[in-house]
């Protein structure tokens, strides 16, 4: 036998072992545009408008005419809090200054927000004073670095959120049971009107784990008196402070622009832009209305907080599963 004939034999046995397996590899995740050939995947920042994949950097330069920009989150995704850093910093390099709104902060806690960034007030303190472990619940190391970015080239952070006792009071009982001094943190005008955006929250009430939250009129209040409150905090903002502003906050309350961004546009004329961050994990099809930009991420979670699986469906709805959360975000 000559010197090729038993690597000859093993290539041969390999191939023959390869063409009758039935195991095949998975195919990767991916997501397809409305009317738009083709797909994409993992890492694409697709410009819906175009129906085409963008570098950063031309992300960066569209947003150059945008006065309000919204990046929205899945707050246990890990990869979210890296690229929304990335987004933050090439924005503070090219448009400084910035006004940095957060959901993740309320309006109660701005006086401790402005110590800690005006350097008076010690890391430890100002997380002890915002209570962040019972407020917000999400890891802090999730956010330190979008505040410590912000705190180190001087740019103003914003809570806009309301006491979230509140919002998951409204959920239970409803407008009505709220004292007068609870209403002071909401907005004053409360839109219950929008047919469509009570439609995707229909959607999303159904997947939605039931324990105190029994009434769906109830649960669609809480979430217009969530979303009104943030916007007209945004608003009062960009009026008092004319300049531009990135927002921050759970695509879930940018999602077809009916959440905030359309609220803060009936307050203000404003030029907006919203970004979701979206984890691909499922063959997904999109349409052009969801958001201006979509980033397609992994759709990795981080441990201990419960599993928000967000679809996109061809409606362009998302709704959200999620469960043993504790909480509605």
């Amino acid at each position: 036998m000559s010197n090729f004939s038993v690597p000859i034999l093993l290539l041969a046995f390999f191939l023959i072992l390869c063409g009758c397996s039935t195991t095949r590899p998975k195919m990767p995740p991916l997501v397809s545009i409305e009317d738009v050939p083709g797909h994409f995947g993992k890492g694409r920042i697709i410009d819906l408008k175009n129906g085409t994949s963008i570098s950063f950097e031309q992300l960066i330069d569209n947003l150059q005419k945008n006065d309000l920009i919204f990046v929205g989150e899945v707050h246990n995704n890990p990869e979210h809090h890296l690229i929304e850093v990335q987004i933050l910093q090439a924005l503070m390099a090219r448009y400084h200054p910035l006004a940095i709104a957060m959901e993740f902060f309320d309006t109660t806690q701005q006086p401790v927000l402005d110590r800690y960034m005006e350097k008076e007030a010690s890391e430890t303190v100002f997380l002890k004073d915002v209570d962040w472990h019972k407020g917000w619940s999400f890891p802090y190391y999730f956010y330190r670095p979008l505040v410590f970015a912000a705190k180190d080239k001087g740019n103003v952070i914003v809570g806009i959120n309301l006491p979230g006792n509140i919002v998951r009071k409204v959920a239970r009982s409803g407008l009505d049971s709220l004292t007068p001094e609870e209403r002071g943190h909401m907005a004053e005008e409360i839109h219950l009107d929008n047919t469509a955006h009570r439609q995707y929250l229909t959607e999303v009430f159904k997947d939605h784990p039931h324990t105190q939250i029994k009434n769906f009129d109830y649960f669609y209040q809480a979430q217009c008196v969530w979303e009104d409150t943030m916007a007209e905090n945004i608003a009062r903002y960009l009026k008092d402070n004319p300049g531009r502003m990135l927002v921050f906050t759970g695509n879930g309350h940018i999602i077809n622009r009916f959440g905030i961004p359309d609220r803060v546009s009936a307050r203000i004329p404003v030029n907006i832009a919203t970004i979701i961050l979206y984890p691909l994990t499922e063959r997904s099809i999109i349409n052009k209305n969801i958001a201006d930009y979509v980033w397609l991420t992994s759709g990795s979670l981080s441990r201990g907080h419960g599993r928000r699986n967000i679809k996109i469906h061809r409606s362009g709805e998302m709704r959200k599963n999620e469960n043993n959360t504790g909480k509605d975000r």
